[in-house]
């Protein structure tokens, strides 16, 4: 697959995926670059069934589709309205919305909305095998309920109690210049940050932090710098600007884009716009690809999705 071939633009991309064979040709390259493997025996010998365009795996029997085993089994959608969703989806700064997808594919609002927290499935893609390193802002913030303008001086005891105010609590790690990563946590207390903090950031970082008390023990442990953002919001190189741009960006999709998110689905929000952060650099082509590289072995269902109140 020749990367020079593919689209770099949404416009380029609609024509493209509007070839039938060329979509299925290229999800085929891309899933499987030494040919189709059984999704369930993990056999290479098969036979191509051409009107139903499957194979049929010679060793345990079964038939499979390029759909099997990837966030689009069992869709009735058809391949080139996925490539179209997925790239709209990753590369919309604020995020898209179900309405948008529905208005411009011609699928149900419905269909729209499940198609979209099936494609955040595959943005999951933090390299959680490897610490952050290097200078790393830790940040907390405050999702929907009733006090959203909480003053930073009353955090300390809305951190204390779950569910106050019926807000969700996120936390992000920003490692400068690199990648960030976040979490939707019940209580943001001084324990639950910590662990947060260890099991993500390498001991021996540079960790900068605003002046909440939480954070105090286990700034112990790294190189800890604090930002008073009652005096200051940046000392020199000591500041939490990197992570709070990523709040800013995050409730600008929610507030903007989304309206409202339920509590539930918080942290498929979080994790699109971290992919999108972590792939910043990358141009639309590059981050359509990084997506669509991890179809498989994901999936959720409709059922899993619904009956949540919303924030």
């Amino acid at each position: 697959m020749s990367e020079h071939k593919l689209p770099t633009t949404l416009q380029e991309a609609i024509k493209y995926f509007s070839d039938p064979q060329r979509t299925f040709d290229f999800v085929i390259a891309l899933r499987w670059p030494q040919g189709p493997v059984c999704p369930r025996c993990q056999s290479l010998e098969h036979r191509f069934i051409k009107t139903r365009s499957i194979w049929a795996c010679k060793s345990c029997q079964k038939q499979y589709s390029v759909k099997v085993g990837t966030i689009f089994e069992d869709s009735a959608i058809k391949l080139d309205k996925w490539m179209c969703a997925m790239w709209m989806m990753v590369n919309a700064k604020n995020g898209i919305s179900s309405y948008e997808i529905h208005r411009s594919l011609g699928v149900t609002q419905k269909t729209a909305w499940f198609m979209m927290h099936r494609i955040r499935l595959v943005l999951q893609n933090g390299s959680l095998d490897r610490k952050l390193t290097g200078e790393v802002e830790a940040d907390e913030t405050y999702i929907g309920g009733k006090a959203r303008n909480m003053h930073k001086d009353k955090k300390q005891k809305a951190l204390k109690a779950e569910g106050y105010f019926r807000k969700a609590v996120v936390m992000g790690m920003l490692e400068r210049d690199g990648e960030v990563r976040t979490k939707v946590l019940n209580v943001a207390s001084a324990k639950v940050l910590a662990r947060e903090i260890r099991a993500n950031v390498e001991p021996g970082s540079t960790l900068y932090t605003d002046q909440l008390a939480s954070y105090t023990r286990v700034g112990q442990e790294y190189a800890h710098h604090v930002i008073n953002h009652a005096q200051e919001y940046v000392r020199g190189n000591v500041h939490t600007n990197g992570i709070e741009n990523v709040w800013s960006l995050l409730k600008r999709g929610i507030k903007g884009t989304y309206v409202s998110v339920e509590p539930f689905h918080l942290f498929r929000y979080l994790d699109e716009q971290s992919f999108r952060f972590n792939t910043r650099k990358s141009n639309d082509q590059g981050r359509f690809i990084s997506a669509l590289s991890s179809i498989q072995g994901k999936r959720v269902e409709y059922k899993d999705l619904i009956g949540q109140t919303k924030i």
